[in-house]
């Protein structure tokens, strides 16, 4: 055990930075780089961590919850939040009563009857898209469509999207450019102002109870332990739902059409071949993987012949391990009928994530209907897209020529 590297050696030092926006359009490299030479690497970056780089090593960290603790799932440790947001910040045995009131909720049969709401959703707004010669795809689609299907399942009033998004950018992303006193500043301002805008929520919905059946509803009349829930754990409930809800598929949605756009063959098998969407949303999960969350090491460990020790903090990009060329064949290139694909973009074990049913049926409505309505479609080259790096990985701006190609 003596002989094992450990945070302090030389070899494994690296400066990366997960909210680098330098490092947006080569973070790839970064990790298939790390792979090769460091798979566990050490970065002295936010008060320093590690960066796991390797499909087995993130694997069997997301699957160890007694070792490696969801407590810290930040780095820096938090984006603005009051306390542990429920459940993804708590681990067993509290978490698995969390999860038993929050998992019915985004069941497969109930978000298959969702279904037909969100193609409405789809083909409303394409029908404005489909009108125009150029578009902000995130503005007239990417952002919107999500945020209309989840306000309207979580009973949240449509009017007040731009509010919540803005509330969710600040918290995933600070201001770029920003300090980290700074940005940890504005996260906390925007984390207090969704707190209250959910609490006056509640005291609203607790004075005049309705006959709501959304899932804000449901939480206020679900029990932990045989108790109701307190206020306190509704809101960190309600904020993780805010920030998963919002941005996860803004951003999968992105970055999906910025390779259809840049790759027309690709675009054209879903357009000739509509029946392999769903393969083709599992792919495009794996190749831009959004996520990038960190555990917290309760104990001394040894991760890939390094020593890890208790209290030190770990990022574990899903990116990195959905890139591996130890577990994918050709990692690096799309295929859309890629079979078998043990992706990890909705983590794994018991917390992975619990809106993956909802985000797969976004996903595959989505594709399908814009690629019946517009086949062919082309970045600008002359205003190309602005991607953005972060825990949450997504896409600021994308323009987006309609009905061109290639």
């Amino acid at each position: 055990m003596t002989d094992l590297k450990t945070s302090e050696s030389p070899d494994l030092q690296v400066d990366f930075d997960i909210h680098s926006p330098e490092d947006v359009e080569g973070v790839y490299d970064v990790y298939r780089e790390l792979r090769g030479e460091r798979p566990v690497a050490h970065s002295s970056k936010y008060g320093g961590h590690w960066v796991i780089t390797s499909y087995d090593d993130i694997h069997d960290i997301v699957r160890n919850p007694n070792v490696f603790s969801s407590r810290v799932l930040n780095i820096p440790d938090s984006i603005g939040q009051d306390g542990e947001m429920i459940p993804i910040q708590i681990d067993p045995p509290d978490h698995t009563q969390y999860r038993s009131i929050i998992n019915p909720l985004f069941s497969p049969k109930r978000m298959r009857d969702l279904e037909p709401r969100i193609r409405d959703v789809v083909t409303e707004l394409l029908d404005d898209v489909v009108k125009k010669k150029k578009v902000d795809f995130i503005e007239a689609f990417a952002r919107e469509f999500p945020s209309r299907v989840f306000l309207a399942l979580m009973g949240w009033n449509l009017d007040d999207a731009p509010q919540l998004n803005h509330w969710v950018d600040t918290m995933v992303l600070g201001v770029p450019g920003a300090s980290e006193e700074e940005n940890n500043a504005v996260r906390e301002a925007a984390g207090i102002e969704a707190y209250a805008y959910f609490a006056e929520m509640i005291d609203a919905r607790t004075e005049n109870p309705g006959d709501e059946e959304d899932i804000t509803q449901i939480l206020m009349n679900s029990t932990f332990d045989g108790r109701e829930l307190t206020q306190f754990e509704i809101l960190n409930i309600l904020l993780l739902m805010m920030i998963g809800g919002l941005h996860t598929v803004q951003g999968q949605i992105a970055h999906t059409i910025i390779h259809m756009a840049e790759n027309p063959q690709d675009r054209k098998q879903l357009v000739q071949n509509p029946d392999i969407i769903p393969s083709a949303v599992e792919e495009m999960l794996r190749y831009e993987s959004a996520i990038c969350p960190a555990r917290i090491a309760t104990e001394d460990v040894v991760v890939g012949e390094v020593q890890v020790k208790a209290g030190e903090r770990v990022l574990i990009p899903f990116a990195a391990a959905n890139r591996d060329p130890d577990k994918f064949d050709d990692p690096d290139t799309v295929d859309l009928t890629r079979e078998p694909n043990p992706h990890l973009a909705f983590g794994a074990g018991n917390h992975r994530c619990v809106g993956s049913h909802l985000a797969r049926l976004e996903l595959r409505v989505a594709f399908e209907e814009i690629h019946t309505r517009i086949p062919d479609y082309r970045l600008d080259p002359d205003d190309p897209p602005v991607r953005h790096l972060s825990q949450v990985k997504g896409v600021h701006r994308l323009p987006l020529i309609i009905g061109e190609s290639l």
